[in-house]
């Protein structure tokens, strides 16, 4: 399941990461992941870049930045229709950062908080399909919501999306009923689509890429000027770390290190 060509209304897509210097950020995320930065011809404003791992599209890089937009990792969801997901977003309770509006090659956005806060992109896409190759070693594989308040978030997420919930030890899972997405043999549903945790700061999506070695992550992050924020350490089946690149955008990595029981 690691070659996609497209998604289903409801599903995590895709993510990127918005910032002021390409000139920095573009060689990091190289380095860390090695992946190949296809950059437009000069000029072009604005600036996106896709990242690629083997000719095929794993995340991107634009620049510049809006105006209120700080250095992170955003989360993209798959949706039918931009505009009913916005409305739907309102209904239940939460609101509409930025407006519904055409994006890059032929697709059309918009930007939605939740109850308490937390930024998600809904995506309705044109010729570009979403990430190519996900739950693999340099791809993508879950966003996670961290937040104070996950009752609120399971019932916007469930009007937004269709998602349900399921408790796995401390983690909750976001699943879309019907779907088939995920790992043949990981040790949780293949409906899950996202996670949630409770969280003491402010409500935020994060992001995680598997690795094939997280401790040689955070080496290449150090060496390029990004952080080490937690970790590396243990959560089987799991090796995770979590790292800031130079501007201070923030995401996680995780090396699978033993099969799921």
């Amino acid at each position: 399941m690691s070659e996609r060509s497209g998604y289903q209304h409801g599903v995590p897509c895709w993510v990127d990461t918005w910032q002021a210097d390409p000139e920095t950020a573009v060689p990091f995320y190289e380095g860390v992941f090695g992946w190949e930065a296809q950059v437009p011809p000069p000029g072009q404003e604005p600036r996106y870049v896709m990242f690629q791992l083997d000719r095929a599209d794993v995340a991107g890089f634009g620049s510049p930045p809006p105006d209120d937009m700080g250095p992170a990792w955003t989360t993209y969801v798959w949706v039918d229709d931009v505009d009913e997901a916005t409305a739907r977003a309102r209904g239940a309770g939460g609101s509409v950062v930025t407006e519904p509006f055409d994006s890059l090659e032929g697709g059309r956005m918009a930007i939605v908080a939740d109850r308490a806060g937390a930024t998600v992109a809904v995506w309705q896409p044109g010729a570009h399909r979403g990430a190519e190759r996900v739950n693999e070693p340099s791809a993508y594989a879950m966003s996670m919501l961290q937040t104070p308040d996950p009752e609120p978030a399971k019932a916007f997420y469930g009007a937004v999306f269709g998602w349900t919930t399921e408790a796995f030890g401390p983690v909750t899972l976001f699943r879309l009923p019907g779907y088939v997405g995920g790992e043949p043999a990981q040790p949780s549903s293949r409906e899950v689509v996202a996670a949630m945790m409770p969280s003491d700061g402010e409500a935020r999506w994060a992001v995680d890429f598997w690795i094939a070695d997280a401790d040689a992550a955070a080496r290449a992050a150090a060496e390029r000027g990004g952080r080490v924020l937690d970790g590396p350490s243990d959560a089987p089946p799991f090796r995770r770390v979590v790292l800031a690149d130079p501007a201070g955008a923030d995401f996680s990595v995780s090396q699978l290190v033993m099969p799921p029981s």
